[in-house]
């Protein structure tokens, strides 16, 4: 007779959350496994792993800590689970986001199912225009910072499953193996890496934040996804009572605004001459501020509109700085594509939302990388200025859909267009 396991979890829960996690892909834990290496004993592993999920014998694994670095020159922390621990948290993930995602605020767009930051940023775009204030919310160290037992209040207010609330302790409790290979313990925060930390961050917060702003100022829209925050506001005065209000709720919550990056903007367009020393804003990669823009009737006025910022053009730079496609003469043009397209096209399918323009002269460097491939490429081109250039105008004319940003930055190919 087969012992009956405490915990009710189904093989099937584990098979799934193990091919989620599989097509997330992501680095390997302090025990090195990567998920290739994890699916050379698939059956086992997984099977294992069930067990101890529904034994109540499983602990997770110390969780890796990697410093990423940010635009702006500082490091963000990144907490990376072991294959086996992604896939448990995936499973409890499961159980869990059909019971929240129903009570969870029409205006927080991170990390949810049918929800994207094109939305947040569509929707902020939309009330900028009828609010001419705006509170740019920025949580300091917020992943780092999260009361775990008021996290764990607030699981348990959504589920009384003992495994589920059993593992999500464990998980918030396990250690962090830094970079130097020294082990910290934790008594706040979930780590950013993690699969479940998302739906744990989007709960805590709907409660420190999404349903108090609902109590209390039920008249300021706002965005948020995950800890970014956008409020409305109808005056300057409304936004400081606002701010200060935040400052204490948020204190009483065991995290804190950033006394540098919280600040009142104010949204200034052909119509509001109001003189403010903050005139623009930055949420989700696009920056807001006053650009020119064109009525049906053709005629110029500003308006407060979002557009790539400065530090995800700096970004995409970067990366195609990185390729370094001019010194891949050793392939043909249609594999040198091959390896930038995917690229380009999440940065157009994302940035060239709002305001394309902007992202143009950007994407306009890759070809100046396709120009010295060419020089590299063929001897007859090399000291030739403008006879390479004609080659490219050639090239791009016969070959409209080659690279991906070729339509957005020089249309269909028919018109010779500026190199």
């Amino acid at each position: 007779m087969v012992e009956a396991k405490p915990f009710d979890i189904s093989k099937r829960d584990v098979w799934e959350a193990f091919k989620r996690v599989k097509s997330n892909r992501g680095a390997a834990g302090v025990d090195g496994q990567t998920i290739q290496n994890f699916e050379v004993d698939l059956s086992n592993n997984l099977y294992k792993l069930w067990n101890r999920l529904s034994s109540g014998s499983y602990f997770p694994s110390p969780v890796r800590r990697v410093d990423i670095p940010k635009a702006d020159g500082g490091k963000r922390p990144l907490g990376i689970p072991t294959v086996a621990d992604r896939i448990a948290q995936e499973v409890v993930k499961r159980k869990l986001e059909p019971l929240l995602e129903p009570v969870f605020h029409a205006d927080s767009y991170g990390y949810r199912p049918g929800k994207s930051a094109i939305d947040a940023v569509n929707r902020c775009r939309q009330r900028c225009w009828r609010s001419d204030w705006v509170l740019d919310i920025d949580v300091k160290g917020f992943f780092d910072s999260i009361d775990h037992e008021l996290l764990l209040k607030a699981v348990r207010h959504h589920t009384d499953s003992v495994w589920v609330l059993l593992y999500v302790e464990r998980w918030l409790k396990a250690p962090v193996k830094m970079e130097n290979g020294s082990v910290d313990t934790r008594d706040a925060g979930t780590p950013q890496g993690g699969v479940i930390s998302p739906l744990l961050a989007n709960l805590f917060l709907h409660y420190v934040f999404d349903m108090w702003m609902a109590r209390h100022f039920p008249h300021i829209p706002f965005e948020r996804y995950a800890d970014d925050i956008v409020c409305h506001c109808i005056t300057e005065a409304q936004s400081r009572a606002l701010w200060r209000a935040l400052e204490q709720r948020f204190a009483e919550c065991g995290l804190e605004l950033h006394p540098a990056k919280t600040k009142i903007v104010y949204c200034k367009d052909a119509n509001r001459r109001w003189d403010c020393p903050e005139t623009s804003f930055d949420f989700l990669g696009f920056t807001f501020r006053v650009r020119k823009s064109m009525n049906r009737q053709g005629v110029h006025f500003a308006r407060f509109l979002p557009a790539v910022s400065c530090k995800a053009l700096k970004s995409i730079s970067r990366t195609i700085k990185r390729w370094r496609l001019h010194r891949r003469s050793d392939m043909s043009l249609d594999d040198v594509a091959k390896i930038a397209n995917p690229h380009i096209r999440g940065w157009i399918n994302y940035y060239a939302s709002f305001y394309r323009t902007a992202l143009r002269p950007t994407l306009k460097r890759i070809d100046d990388y396709v120009i010295r491939w060419a020089r590299r490429k063929f001897k007859h081109l090399r000291r030739k200025t403008k006879g390479t250039r004609d080659w490219f105008v050639r090239l791009r004319r016969a070959t409209p859909n080659l690279f991906a940003h070729w339509q957005l930055c020089h249309g269909n190919g028919r018109t010779m267009g500026a190199v």
